[in-house]
């Protein structure tokens, strides 16, 4: 029995370490020297280990039996360039080594023919890839190289000649590529689904031939240097969901059968130089969700396009184009319309009433038009319960500010978060229910003809911290309570709308973002008096604050020099009087400084930004002195001290020329006095 027993363990131990040295030896030779080479012009990081005898159990490695598939090392924080060793790999499938920091140009080696998917994108590789990189690829399904520094023409060599016929997705976006994207490249990729260049610098107009790749669903081809117009071929890609040309250089008319696009969800035609009209045809894209137009030359009615068949439509943007005409009332049907803009075009008319039954909308500019009604207007969007933007600048012209007898039930825009009517010529006071709207963040009332007080409730507003009041008539003084915005104080940006679904411009600068704004207080060229609020010192996150031409007296708070994060200070055009405090040098970011004509005197601060404003900040101050003006201060004080000497010099000699004459006098008169009592006792 026992011989028995130990034979079968002999067996088993014998069974073990036939299987353990198959688990040794299960990674191919080959393959693991590859995969050595390949870690070996790389730099990982020290949690990294490929030091197992198998290749197949180490990190991002798969294999199938003994040979390496699958090589995905995503975000591992690598660097360093990729060896020609990698096309060794012959049964590798799957390569991914997206978001490391991996360099260098690609190898001139081709991929294995085994090879499905390629992704390499946020990385830094540069240079041109040789087209025999795709020499052998004829299983590529995947490349993906976006987010490096590739330059060169494209590589078309990969749909050349049918080298790569199950390609289904290409993605060259965001790298220097250049030049024309060549006839006969990537309209050779006949199972092509998703074109990706956007971001480079590519030029020329769209390939014919890629009007005849039936099974794209999407083309990106954004942020170049395209030129031409769109052909009406294009209506051939039924399968299209996504075509993104905007910013690019494309000329003429939107093609008139983009109708048959039927399946179409985004078009994005934005900043070209499209001309001509809306194709009518265009309301047969019913399945569109995003439409942008902007910065282009398309012009007509634009009630041509009959919004009701656009009932998915999501965001609409014909901004800066020449469209005239009213707006459309069957923009009312598209039910779930979250954006919209037509700022910069000639529309006239009045807002419909319609839209008040638009509750998904959140963001509307209609900005610079010829509309009518101011008041209508805000009665009708009130009830657009979900609007947290509301832009109506240059819109209305010479109408009464809306007041509170307009809007005394006011119950509405209680989500808004940016009201713009600058620019309006609107005439009246300040209302009241402005300040009841307890999310606004932006208040644009510029440029108007307000008269009247600012009121100071407008200081208890919560999320306030962009509050421009310029150019109008404002009178008093400027309220303490402006200096306790809460939102200037600390911050709540917790709350803010981080992102908007339509840019807008502020400042002649284009912004998506609320929260990147400048913080400001602006209350420039208008009629205010008394003395700067020391309390403005208090809004520690104001970025800009301008004072410039209006009535402000007494000295410059010292209490501005909290302002520790203000880039523009203007207090020019007033009459503000004593020194300019020198704890102002301690405000850092002040790029942008002025008390240009007031009547300030003594000597202008050193240290800090102060040593970088021109002289053009304190002109108009004859009594300023300093280095800046070339007016040098001492040699002031000197004659300043000259001439105390000289009148302290001048009452000193009188002084003294009094004495003696004093003094002879009462001799003189002691002697006679004296002589006469002698001649009488005598």
């Amino acid at each position: 029995m026992l011989p028995l027993t130990f034979f079968l363990f002999l067996l088993l131990l014998l069974l073990s370490c036939l299987l353990t040295q198959h688990s040794v030896l299960s990674c191919n030779k080959s393959d693991r020297d590859s995969l050595l080479s390949f870690y070996q012009n790389i730099s990982p990081p020290p949690t990294f280990n490929w030091s197992s005898p198998d290749c197949c159990t180490w990190q991002g490695v798969s294999c199938h039996q003994d040979r390496v598939t699958r090589l995905s090392l995503p975000g591992n924080a690598l660097s360093g360039t990729i060896t020609p060793v990698v096309a060794n790999l012959s049964f590798l499938s799957y390569l991914n080594l997206s978001f490391n920091r991996l360099s260098g140009p690609l190898p001139p080696a081709a991929l294995p023919s085994s090879i499905r998917v390629v992704d390499l994108s946020s990385n830094s590789f540069n240079g041109s890839i040789n087209p025999s990189f795709f020499h052998r690829a004829s299983n590529l399904i995947a490349f993906n190289v976006s987010n490096n520094s590739f330059t060169g023409p494209l590589p078309s060599a990969i749909c050349s000649r049918g080298s790569s016929p199950l390609l289904q997705m290409l993605d060259f976006s965001s790298n220097k590529f250049s030049g024309p994207i060549l006839e006969g490249g990537i309209g050779g990729c006949s199972n092509l689904q998703l074109l990706r260049a956007g971001s480079n610098s590519l030029s020329g107009g769209l390939p014919r031939d890629i009007y005849g790749v039936k099974t794209l669903r999407e083309i990106s081809l954004p942020n170049n240097h395209l030129s031409g117009p769109i052909s009406n071929s294009i209506s051939q890609l039924t399968n299209l969901t996504i075509l993104e040309l905007h910013v690019n250089g494309l000329t003429a008319e939107i093609p008139p059968d983009i109708g048959f696009l039927t399946n179409l969800e985004q078009l994005q035609l934005h900043t070209n130089n499209l001309t001509g009209t809306l194709p009518p045809s265009l309301a047969d894209c019913s399945s569109l969700r995003t439409l942008l137009l902007r910065n282009n030359h398309i012009g007509g009615q634009i009630s041509t396009l009959d919004f009701s068949k656009l009932a998915r439509l999501e965001a609409v943007d014909f901004g800066n184009n020449s469209f005239s005409g009213n707006i459309p009332a069957s923009l009312c049907l598209c039910r779930s319309l979250s954006a919209l803009r037509f700022a910069y075009n000639m529309l006239v008319g009045e807002v419909p009433p319609c839209m008040a039954s638009m509750k998904s909308l959140a963001h509307l500019s209609l900005s610079d038009n010829y509309l009518s009604n101011v008041v209508g207007a805000l009665k009708i969007l009130r009830h657009c319960d979900n609007l947290q933007v509301l832009f109506l600048s240059r819109c209305f012209s010479d109408e009464m500010m809306p007041d509170d007898d307009d809007l005394l039930h006011l119950n509405g825009f209680q989500n808004l978060q940016i009201l713009t009517l600058g620019g309006c010529n609107l005439k009246g006071r300040i209302p009241s229910w402005i300040a009841k709207l307890r999310k606004v963040k932006v208040l644009n009332l510029s440029y108007n003809q307000i008269y009247g007080q600012i009121p100071p409730s407008l200081g208890n507003m919560p999320s306030l911290f962009v509050l421009n009041l310029t150019q109008n008539f404002l009178s008093g003084e400027l309220p303490r309570e402006i200096g306790r915005l809460p939102a200037l104080i600390t911050d709540n940006s917790t709350s803010d709308l981080s992102s908007l679904a339509l840019p807008f411009l502020f400042s002649s600068l284009q912004y998506n973002r609320l929260f990147n704004l400048p913080r400001g207080v602006k209350v420039g060229n208008n009629n205010l008096s008394g003395n700067i609020p020391a309390e403005l010192g208090q809004l520690k996150l104001v970025h800009i604050v301008e004072l410039t031409n209006n009535n402000f007296t007494g000295s410059i708070p010292d209490q501005l020099s909290g302002l520790t994060n203000v880039e523009r200070l203007d207090m020019s055009g007033n009459h503000l009087t004593g020194e300019i405090p020198r704890s102002l040098t301690k405000l850092s970011f002040l790029s942008s400084f002025s008390v240009a004509n007031n009547d300030l005197r003594g000597e202008i601060p050193r240290a800090g930004q102060f040593d970088t404003f021109p002289a053009s900040s304190f002109e108009g101050n004859p009594k300023l002195c300093g280095y800046v003006l070339e007016r040098s201060c001492s040699s002031s004080s000197s004659r300043q001290d000259d001439e105390s000497e000289e009148e302290e010099e001048e009452e000193e000699s009188s002084w003294f020329g009094f004495v003696p004459f004093g003094i002879g006098y009462f001799v003189g008169f002691f002697a006679v006095s004296i002589t006469t009592l002698l001649c009488v006792s005598w």
